[in-house]
């Protein structure tokens, strides 16, 4: 009886290691991570928020507006003319509009400030709109 020899001989081409299984899996890992993650919204700059006793979280938000103690007004990280928040506010929440609006406005902030851009939050439509404060 005579064994055949090629029965348990590799080529070279049987030698290679199919590596498109695993890269598919990997890309599939990288979109699902990307589609699910959830990106940290920030206004631009770092104000020193008022201090309340009745503060709740918020889990909902689209739209966030930064207010300095010198007056200027920051949304996504650029500085926006005072005539602009309510056109900016629209832009924003048209991309998520289930999300609401939170004002981080600095505790020097001028009260006119913050009731141009609670005005052009009414304006452009939103309800559900918060002043964000330090717990």
């Amino acid at each position: 009886m005579r064994r055949q020899a090629n029965r348990f001989s590799r080529t070279d081409e049987d030698a290679d290691i199919n590596l498109t299984p695993m890269l598919d899996v990997v890309f599939i890992m990288l979109i699902f991570f990307i589609v699910t993650a959830t990106f940290i919204k920030q206004a631009g700059i770092d104000v020193l928020r008022p201090e309340a006793q009745t503060a709740e979280q918020k889990p909902t938000v689209s739209v966030l507006v930064a207010i300095s103690g010198n007056g200027d007004i920051w949304i996504d990280k650029k500085k926006v003319d005072a005539s602009a928040v309510r056109a900016h506010i629209e832009r924003i929440h048209a991309e998520n509009p289930k999300g609401g609006l939170v004002i981080q406005a600095d505790r020097e902030a001028k009260s006119k400030i913050l009731m141009a851009v609670l005005n052009a939050a009414r304006g452009a439509g939103l309800t559900e709109v918060a002043i964000s404060t330090e717990a």
